[in-house]
């Protein structure tokens, strides 16, 4: 609460400043920092248990997407061979080859030695081979075909539960056939649901399933499941990702070049062939991968080969458990909590995309150097929730303090507008009285009675102190003027050498009083335009101090001279000087030095304020330099031509 009483009227007024902003009530600094950290975890909590299967997915996608065009997915020395049916082979043979173009196919493949044979035309339900057609003799002699090689399979897409021995085996006469589960694991109905195959398995209720059985001939470690990487438990079974290599990056036959004999033995010789086919004539002949959405992106047989020939490396991708995204949600929510509520929105928004972009770069590292899948999509949503709520939090904050700040700084124009004019009016009501003693004490003076020499001093005293205060007081209803902007320049052209001439004249008796000698060295100097009432008030301000500050029986040198277009009026003391911690602090208002403070001279503190105020009214500038113990020098630069 502020009180303001009007001097003429009387009437006090009462103005409440709203609170601080600082106010001492408010929460300490640690206990808001606590209740940050706390909402970060909450929150993390909240926003990690939000399943973003389909966006993690899509951005571990882009990760081996990356890695491939970087030509850091390049398969070397693989086992694994393709042979595919292809639309040329479906033109050569008049329709999709039969049993007996299988069977002569089986017979010139038998003599190339494979180690292991795939063929990859299972369809449970039908219990037949996918798109081969013939009848019983031949189906018979292609079943005997194929049960010369000793390791022939036909991978069934479905699995087997323990007590359903059996349930893929084919029709007679292809029941001998070695129908062994090899099936394909698509996030069809769970985890990104997106159709794509990322996974495969490595067993079921326990028993292995085809890829890992032929993986462990050319990798015997892998027959210990503790030595497999990134395996985990997904229901009953035991998964993997698969590392993909690029579409095409496995050497590819066409099923006539086997017939025909187009294939040197050594190629295929204990090698894994996989027979497949690659048609477009149906989406059961492919997968979508990583790499595309596409209907055709992959054919089946190179999704099995890329399964075995992980298993073979041992380097199916390792999904960190789900407590390091956890952490680094927690993580990253703590510094976009702090990000937001604390720094400059520009800054802040500026930290949070270098942020984005250092993890995306540390995500990729990881996958490209280690093999390692770390989830990004929490944190991601993280720092997007988190900005979306709390800057509009932050801009009804800062909107408010603003406010707060608009409405205390009216306040406190009032307050100053009522403060000045306080003061204007107490000082203009105060010069009547201070006129009517000093017109006395001229009258005393000059009167006929004679008076001793006490009486005389008295007088004397009366009128150098009413001489200071009307100082004083025309000092506060120039600094009145000043804040409210009241105050106009009136130049006329005048000779600044009769202006100081006045000056030194007006301010003897104060100079006489202590016996200080005012020396004046004035060159001849021409007129210039000034407010010759503000400029005997510079003149003024700067004799009396150098008077004020001087010892007794001291002198004070008042010069003129021009100088590169300039008129140049100083005024040397051989006062207290000034000390140099207070001398860039001297032409503030109301300031007063620190060895001025604790001696007796008076002073307000608003001379050399309105002194520079004035001569910079005039586009000059006062320049002061002064020694402790020895006197100042203060140097007013006028302008010739304004």
């Amino acid at each position: 609460m502020v009180t303001v009483e009007n001097a003429s009227t009387g009437v006090l007024y009462f103005v409440a400043l709203p609170p601080s902003l600082d106010d001492s009530r408010t929460f300490p600094t640690w206990f808001s920092t606590a209740f940050k950290v706390v909402l970060a975890v909450v929150a993390s909590y909240f926003i990690s248990s939000f399943k973003l299967d389909y966006i993690e997915s899509y951005l571990y996608d882009m990760r081996v997407v990356i890695k491939a065009q970087l030509g850091l997915s390049k398969l070397k020395n693989s086992p694994v061979v393709l042979v595919l049916i292809t639309n040329k082979t479906v033109e050569r043979y008049r329709g999709f080859p039969t049993f007996k173009d299988h069977t002569d196919f089986l017979s010139a493949l038998y003599k190339n030695e494979p180690k292991y044979v795939l063929y990859d035309f299972a369809r449970v339900r039908s219990k037949d081979l996918f798109e081969i057609t013939g009848d019983a003799d031949q189906k018979k002699l292609f079943s005997q075909v194929a049960g010369q090689f000793k390791n022939f399979y036909v991978p069934a897409p479905e699995l087997e539960m323990q007590g359903e021995k059996d349930k893929n085996k084919l029709n007679p006469p292809l029941d001998n056939l070695n129908v062994f589960p090899g099936p394909k694991a698509g996030d069809l109905k769970i985890l990104a649901k997106d159709g794509v195959y990322r996974r495969f398995l490595f067993s079921y209720q326990g028993q292995k399933v085809l890829h890992p059985v032929i993986a462990s001939y050319y990798n015997p470690e892998i027959q210990n499941v503790d030595q497999i990487r990134g395996l985990f438990p997904f229901f009953d079974t035991l998964q993997g990702y698969v590392h993909y290599y690029p579409r095409d990056s496995f050497i590819t036959y066409a099923f006539e070049d086997i017939v025909d004999g187009r294939v040197f033995p050594i190629e295929l010789k204990d090698k894994i062939v996989i027979v497949g086919t690659h048609t477009g004539k149906s989406t059961d002949e492919y997968v979508l991968t990583p790499f595309s959405r596409e209907p055709n992106a992959m054919t089946s047989a190179e999704f099995h080969a890329n399964v075995i020939q992980t298993l073979i490396e041992n380097n199916s991708p390792i999904k960190l458990p789900f407590w390091i995204n956890q952490l680094l949600t927690i993580l990253i929510s703590i510094l976009t909590i702090y990000v937001v509520l604390t720094l400059r929105p520009s800054q802040g928004l500026i930290i949070l995309l270098l942020t984005l972009v250092g993890i995306s770069f540390f995500a990729l590292i990881l996958y490209i150097g280690f093999g390692i899948w770390i989830e990004l999509s929490h944190p991601f949503l993280t720092i997007f929730l988190f900005y979306y709520f709390f800057i509009p939090y932050r801009l009804i904050k800062e909107n408010r303090r603003s406010w707060e700040y608009y409405q205390k700084n009216k306040l406190l124009s009032q307050v100053e507008e009522l403060k000045t004019n306080f003061i204007s009016m107490m000082s203009h009501d105060l010069k009547t009285p201070i006129a009517r003693i000093q017109g006395m004490t001229e009258v005393i003076l000059q009167g006929q009675n004679p008076m001793n020499q006490t009486q005389r001093e008295a007088v004397d005293t009366i009128k150098s102190s009413s001489d200071d205060l009307l100082r004083f007081i025309n000092s506060i209803l120039q600094y009145g003027r000043i804040e409210s902007q009241g105050l106009e320049i009136n130049r006329q052209s005048k000779d600044v050498n009769l202006l100081l001439t006045d000056v030194v004249r007006k301010h003897e008796f104060l100079a006489r009083v202590k016996r200080i000698k005012v020396t004046t060295e004035l060159e001849p100097l021409f007129p210039i335009t000034v407010d010759p009432e503000l400029i005997n008030q510079v003149f003024s301000n700067l004799l009396e101090n150098s008077i004020k500050y001087s010892p007794e029986e001291s002198n004070v040198i008042v010069t003129t001279r021009e100088k590169d277009g300039q008129l140049l009026i100083e005024f040397k003391d051989q006062g207290i000087g000034i000390q140099a911690v207070d001398l860039p602090n001297i032409f503030m208002k109301f300031f007063r030095g620190h060895s001025v403070k604790t001696s007796n001279i008076k002073g307000s503190g608003l001379g050399l304020y309105l002194a520079k105020y004035f001569t910079e009214l005039h586009s000059g500038r006062i320049e002061a330099q002064s020694s402790p113990g020895i006197g100042s020098t203060f140097t007013v630069y006028l302008p010739l031509e304004s």
